[in-house]
């Protein structure tokens, strides 16, 4: 199934990198929020968010993935190069994936991503660190 996922990253080359690889794979990328305004206006019309923290206006992320997941129902998860910055993770995201990350990891994110949003069972990439409420959900 096609889903719509949302690219919050401040990088545009990174972006644009992802943004490929979600076409590529047959989902929609609904756009790339650099900041947490341009990332609130876009929720509406996803399903999926990969987010990193550090964004244009400062280190952001981690209240964007928890409103995105809290408020909007959207299936989250991180990718940053500060994983630590998480400790414990964001209640009702999924997990996170430490930077940098292969085009293989970026694909095996998204087919995860993907199949948790449709509660399909699905073995996360090796690398992804999965919140503990998540491993379970």
């Amino acid at each position: 199934m096609t889903r719509k996922i949302l690219v919050v990253e401040d990088e545009i080359f990174v972006a644009t990198e992802i943004e490929h690889v979600i076409e590529d794979m047959g989902h929609e990328p609904v756009g790339i929020a650099p900041d947490e305004r341009t990332a609130l206006a876009l929720a509406p019309s996803a399903e999926v968010a990969l987010v990193d923290l550090n964004l244009q206006d400062g280190p952001t992320g981690i209240r964007i993935g928890h409103t995105l997941a809290q408020d909007h129902g959207i299936t989250v998860l991180f990718m940053t190069a500060n994983p630590s910055q998480l400790g414990e993770g964001v209640p009702g995201t999924v997990g996170v994936m430490p930077k940098p990350v292969t085009d293989h990891e970026l694909r095996a994110i998204v087919a995860y991503a993907v199949a948790r949003r449709d509660a399909a069972e699905a073995t996360p990439p090796k690398r992804l660190q999965l919140f503990d409420w998540a491993a379970t959900g």
